[in-house]
């Protein structure tokens, strides 16, 4: 036993004096070195020697902790939680300073420990737990505030990943509450990174540094080789930090749902022994507000409220979709699930299933129909993902007489023949573009319209089949893609031919059922990032292909002069009305090149994903997306006449905004307008008015 000891010693007294060979060498492409999950294990103690320079100096936490008290005027009442805490330098700061509710978090095991021996030396009641900060262990609306320092943002290699910490910040904060991100700033560091470096890091230690670009130029590529004096290299280890500046932090958040993000200053807190701050050289310094209704949970006065019971119902991700670009649901569809789930959490007063499972749809809707107060139809996609029995749903519903949101049967029948919906819009002297239902080839012989033409599927869902090459200047051009796209949609399908419109592109949306309606602010599709040499139109590639040029157009207020703004309105709500939409709906035109608007379609139960035109119109008006969703199933419950013991609160407006006359009063003043003019001057039948004096739609606004 003794000389087995001695053996052990003696290697280890061996092992102390020999120099570390393990290392990479010379490195042409740093990128290729950096492991998805770097983060996992770089935080050590060689961590805390490499950046003791900054992170454990007592002056610059101090004048950290200043800016954050400062900016958000915290009071030690404040709850507070530090995500990415490291070893609690700020979290024990704001201790020392008389907070008595403050939290910090973080992944590293090693840094908790650290920070909870010196918690404990200096007698600080203060807790830090171990975890991802993309699922925090926290219920929903917990803290006041939450603060991510230190340059603790964008460790992952997909800034996905980075808006799930800021979506699960959103969710624990309370209504009102603030977070505070000091970020690197992205656009200084890409000209003022340092290639190559090396310090002291005191007598023994020194460390050598690489830096470069990442491939796509979006994260900077860091690779350290430290060095003992007496041991050699000890760690040989590569990181990366996405490079964020003001316009990318601001998309992130408010597509996280926070309001008003406000950047405050650029700060450079250096130490006087800090020789290469890296990452850390300037930073920037930004906040921003959470709107949002309290949960249901922890609602003040919820007690004794009796919930909704909500059934979801949504496309099956189990079975083949056609219309999706793989034809499979993927990462971006889970995302858009989980989002919308999240934002149902925030209504009050309701509980949610969801059902997805089509091959036992209607079993499982039998089974629960006694317990369900409300269906909520997000199912889009159609019965079994087939587009053409989205109205299946429905009418599964409507046989087992549960109440259920959005349009019945019927009008998803209509609304899904563009032909059929021209046909309505003509009767009623709405405008519609010039066209032709082309069921053959033969059809093209009778062809009378002027070209550029758009061809577009007669039935369908999602922009399928619509693309760049659907616009067309000669007859030999539509031949060729109307093969191609038969090869998509089928041979069978009919073609919807028209004038190709030149004018803005916009869309109104409806939420509710006149006469009690909301008409959302009205958008146009904004072009201005396409190439001149594309077509305008927001078709397959818009919505689906994130490579295409089509997918930075962008949703932005239509700006209509006010009469042409009245008359798509009016007409719209009329078309709601005759068609039979219900609790929601979007309408699609194009002006033309004297601004004179045509209607181009009626989409019924419209898109109702976060990032979807309807949301984005939302948004406009103030209203949260899951102040969107709330406002849907409100409409469904005052037309069924479902009542709950509480009320669903909407997002808070951030800015006052001029009082929008309702569809009512549009109303009122479009009949009197048409009653002193008797009539709506036009040269051609796409300028009559919808509405006559006598007209049913007029009574019923």
């Amino acid at each position: 036993m003794t000389q087995n000891t001695t053996d052990s010693n003696t290697k280890r007294k061996r092992a102390k004096g020999t120099v570390q060979t393990k290392t990479f060498g010379p490195v042409e492409d740093l990128e290729t070195h950096v492991r998805s999950d770097w983060w996992q294990t770089l935080f050590n103690s060689l961590y805390l020697k490499t950046d003791a320079d900054l992170l454990d100096d007592m002056q610059v936490t101090k004048k950290e902790t200043d800016l954050v008290i400062s900016i958000l005027g915290l009071n030690p009442e404040d709850s507070v939680l530090d995500l990415c805490c490291g070893q609690g330098r700020h979290v024990l700061e704001l201790a020392r300073r008389g907070f008595s509710n403050v939290e910090g978090y973080d992944r590293s095991q090693y840094l908790i420990r650290k920070a909870r021996t010196r918690a404990q030396k200096e007698n600080l009641q203060v807790r830090f737990r171990e975890g991802d900060a993309r699922k925090l262990p926290y219920p929903s609306d917990t803290f006041s505030v939450v603060t991510i320092l230190g340059n603790s943002f964008g460790y992952f290699d997909s800034t996905l990943q980075d808006r799930k910490v800021l979506e699960e910040v959103f969710r624990v904060l309370k209504p009102g509450g603030r977070v505070f991100i000091d970020a690197s700033d992205g656009d200084y560091l890409k000209k003022n990174f340092q290639p190559r470096s090396w310090e002291w890091l005191d007598r023994k230690y020194f460390v050598c540094r690489e830096r470069a670009l990442s491939s796509d130029g979006e994260r900077l590529i860091c690779r350290e080789v430290i060095c003992r004096n007496d041991r050699g290299i000890i760690a040989d280890q590569f990181y990366a930090e996405r490079l964020y500046n003001k316009e990318s932090l601001f998309d992130l958040l408010t597509a996280s749902g926070f309001s008003s993000p406000a950047f405050h200053t650029t700060f450079s807190p250096v130490s006087t022994g800090t020789q290469d701050a890296g990452m850390m050289e300037q930073r920037l310094i930004l906040s921003a507000t959470v709107e949002k209704a309290w949960m249901s949970t922890s609602y003040p006065n919820a007690e004794g409220k009796k919930p909704l019971n909500v059934a979801v119902v949504l496309g099956d991700p189990r079975k083949e979709d056609q219309v999706k670009p793989a034809c499979v649901f993927d990462d971006d569809d889970f995302e858009t699930v989980n989002r919308m789930k999240k934002a149902l959490v925030e209504i009050p007063y309701m509980k949610f299933i969801f059902l997805d499972r089509h091959d036992t749809l209607f079993d499982d809707l039998k089974k629960k129909a006694g317990k369900i107060d409300l269906v909520l139809n997000l199912c889009d996609e159609g019965f079994c993902n087939d587009p053409t029995k989205e109205l299946h749903v429905p009418a599964m519903l409507e046989q087992l007489n549960i109440p259920y949101t959005g349009a019945g049967p019927q009008c998803l029948a209509y609304c899904y023949d563009k032909s059929l919906v021209r046909g309505t819009a003509r009767e009623m002297n709405i405008p519609v573009a010039k066209g032709i239902l082309l069921t053959e080839d033969s059809d093209i012989s009778r062809l009378s319209l002027s070209f550029p033409l758009i061809l577009k599927p007669n039935s369908g869902d999602s922009s399928f089949g619509i693309t760049q090459k659907s616009i067309v200047h000669s007859k030999e051009e539509l031949l060729e893609i109307m093969k191609v796209t038969r090869e998509k949609i089928g041979s069978d399908k009919p073609f919807l031919l028209e004038e190709f419109l030149p004018g803005k592109d916009i869309s109104v949306g409806i939420i509710g059922n006149p006469p009690a309606c909301t008409v959302l602010p009205i958008t146009e599709e904004d072009y201005s990032a396409v190439p001149e040499e594309l077509p305008r139109i927001c078709g397959y590639e818009a919505k689906w292909l994130p490579d295409s040029p089509y997918w930075k157009i962008k949703s932005v207020p239509a700006g209509l002069p006010e009469e042409t703004e009245k008359e798509v309105v009016m007409s719209c709500i009329a078309l709601f009305t005759r068609l039979g939409c219900r609790d929601y709906a979007r309408f699609d035109w194009r002006l033309d090149a004297e601004g004179r608007p045509k209607l181009l379609e009626v989409n019924p139960n419209p898109g109702w994903c976060w990032d979807g035109h309807l949301a984005k119109m939302a948004a406009y008006a103030n209203i949260s997306y899951s102040g969107m969703l709330a406002a849907v199933i409100g409409a469904a419950k005052r037309r069924y006449g479902i009542g709950i013991g509480g009320k669903v609160v909407l997002q808070k407006k951030v800015h006052e905004q001029p009082t929008r006359k309702s569809p009512a009063e549009c109303a009122a003043e479009f009949e009197e307008e048409v009653e002193a003019k008797n009539s709506i001057e036009s040269g051609d039948s796409n300028k009559g008015n919808v509405f006559s004096g006598d007209s049913e739609t007029i009574r019923v606004l």
